[in-house]
């Protein structure tokens, strides 16, 4: 079994949370005044009544229509072989196995549910109050997630290409230092995250990508990222607070978010608009005491200016993977973190033999542009202006905007 929780354990914590009314600090008040939650089930109304309000204390006694299913796919789900290492999990509030960093939230989920070939790092104290949970899981070194050295990274669903790039990068550099990189799954700078830190993956350090959630673990939302869910569970964990079968409700994102703060010691912001879900991720993990960081961008570039507000407020302002590490006090240097910069200025030296592309690049600068305003900078035809956007654009050193704007990449 894939998890050490029991059938009738199991049924009873599915109860606690289906229970309507009961959120996350009601079930806290009742398993710290009964225990676990088969005992808050044999407690009279009467008693239920001295924690919790009258409502709640009857709906307890009613069991929800819907459990005796949810239990039966849950069981079914935590029996599942998935082969590669892969194992279904549940992790409970006081589990040795529960993220310890989560319990200083002051809405713990009361379950977590993990799929991938990683756990997170045992909490000893917890481990030494439950006993009859020793070592039923034995995982090396290299599939151990401690969220002391995780970091997140969030931002836009729509970022710019060398916003992605960043993102892609800049994770690809974190795994390679050794930290796990916490994102949501998203479209945009999330995928890009979670796609740069599995590049990042080596022999010493397998366990490289967390993917937070706001579904059950038996869904994939976007289902464009179907596949790249997969490679995280081969090489991390995929993380959901949500029951099975529960889709992709728009409230259940933002909800997720102190989650993805929570689990890491602090919060990348890669590029964000002002009315950005990733800007909440940044306020939670400045409010749970995590560091907050963002990369600057073009003054035109609506994606930058989310970032630009967080460094106003006190956000550190970082231009390299080092800039995070050093802030970290993450041991030993990065040269990948430098690289990121030096690799793009080769991408510009190698013009050399074409004077005309340096000439177009340094005309555009690195804000969005378009054609009128090049043809005015450089004193080029439209036929000879589109010819190089062109090579350039396949040569990977311009990106094609929306409205008909262009972007030099790199530095």
């Amino acid at each position: 079994m894939a998890s050490h929780v029991e059938r009738d354990e199991l049924a009873a914590w599915l109860r606690l949370t289906l229970t309507p009314g009961v959120g996350n600090d009601s079930a806290r008040k009742l398993l710290a005044a009964f225990g676990l939650p088969q005992s808050i089930f044999e407690q009279s109304t009467a008693t239920l009544k001295q924690v919790v309000s009258p409502a709640r204390a009857l709906a307890l006694g009613t069991e929800p229509a819907e459990l005796g299913h949810l239990t039966e796919r849950t069981w079914a789900w935590l029996q599942q072989d998935t082969g590669h290492g892969l194992r279904h999990q549940i992790a409970t509030l006081g589990d040795p196995f529960y993220p310890a960093a989560l319990l200083n939230l002051d809405d713990p989920p009361l379950m977590l549910y993990l799929l991938g070939n990683a756990t997170f790092k045992k909490n000893a104290a917890l481990a030494l109050l439950n006993k009859g949970l020793e070592a039923t899981q034995i995982v090396a070194d290299c599939n151990m997630i401690d969220t002391a050295t995780s970091l997140a990274m969030v931002g836009s669903r729509n970022p710019t290409p060398q916003g992605a790039a960043n993102a892609r990068l800049f994770a690809k550099s974190f795994a390679q230092a050794g930290l796990t990189v916490v994102s949501g799954l998203a479209l945009g700078i999330d995928g890009a995250a979670h796609e740069g830190a599995l590049d990042g993956t080596s022999a010493s350090h397998q366990a490289v990508t967390v993917a937070v959630v706001g579904t059950g673990l038996d869904r994939v939302y976007p289902k464009a990222h179907r596949d790249l869910a997969h490679r995280i569970a081969q090489h991390g964990l995929l993380v959901s607070e949500y029951p099975l079968g529960t889709p992709p409700l728009t409230a259940n994102f933002p909800k997720r978010n102190r989650l993805i703060a929570g689990l890491a010691q602090g919060t990348l912001v890669v590029e964000a608009a002002l009315k950005s879900g990733s800007l909440i991720t940044a306020r939670l993990a400045a409010e749970q005491g995590r560091e907050v960081f963002a990369i600057p961008g073009s003054i035109h570039a609506a994606q930058s200016r989310g970032c630009h507000a967080l460094i106003k407020q006190g956000a550190k302002l970082v231009e390299s993977a080092q800039d995070v590490l050093e802030e970290l006090h993450w041991p030993g240097s990065l040269s990948d973190a430098t690289s990121l910069t030096a690799d793009t200025q080769g991408d510009i030296r190698a013009n050399a033999d074409f004077p005309q592309n340096t000439q177009l690049l340094n005309a555009m600068g690195f804000d969005p542009v378009g054609l009128e305003a090049l043809q005015a900078r450089t004193g080029l035809d439209t036929a000879d202006l589109q010819a190089q956007l062109m090579g350039l654009e396949l040569d990977g050193q311009v990106a094609r905007l929306a409205g008909g704007l262009f972007q030099r990449q790199g530095a």
